[in-house]
């Protein structure tokens, strides 16, 4: 019987995964809960660097409603910076592809572009506390979306359309994917 591997390194009866592995893609894709059913089917770390920032910065929709986005965003860029380097799978805030550096470092790492479609977002995006989504709702997600549709793309190496795919089925994808990488 083959021993349990170290966190982070490989599955027990498979190949090694390289790490990180991060997930991309607009808010309400489902990085979060990927994510940490990725991390624990590898016996990795999982890092949501929103997570992140609540925990040393407080809300997110305080920091916006404080100091504005700009700043928001410079945070996020240190944690993101920082999560990038940790053997993990790291689930990114939604707008993190939006810095320059953050793409930078993405390059060469395994990165998944999660989606899902506006009719399966809308109701977990209903009494959240999303700062961009608070003039615009459903519509504003949208036009979110789209904006950065083209910069999920330019640093993914897989795309995984969530809406009608369970997160086992996700995680299995994801996995076998990674595991070429090797």
């Amino acid at each position: 019987m083959p021993e349990p591997s170290a966190p982070g390194t490989t599955p027990r009866d498979s190949r090694a995964i390289p790490l990180p592995i991060v997930l991309v893609g607009p808010m309400g894709s489902g990085k979060s809960r990927v994510g940490a059913r990725l991390a624990s089917s590898l016996g990795a770390p999982f890092v949501d660097t929103d997570h992140r920032i609540v925990d040393r910065y407080g809300p997110i929709e305080d920091i916006f409603a404080r100091d504005g986005e700009a700043h928001f965003r410079a945070i996020e860029r240190e944690v993101v910076a920082e999560a990038l380097r940790e053997e993990a799978v790291v689930s990114l805030g939604g707008g993190a592809v939006l810095d320059a550096d953050t793409r930078a470092d993405l390059a060469g790492l395994a990165v998944v572009r999660l989606d899902v479609s506006p009719a399966a977002v809308a109701p977990r995006l209903t009494g959240g506390t999303r700062p961009l989504l608070a003039d615009g709702g459903l519509e504003r997600w949208t036009r979110i979306r789209e904006e950065r549709r083209p910069l999920y793309d330019e640093v993914a190496g897989l795309s995984i359309d969530t809406t009608r795919r369970s997160v086992a089925r996700i995680v299995a994808e994801i996995t076998e994917w990674a595991g070429g990488r090797a």
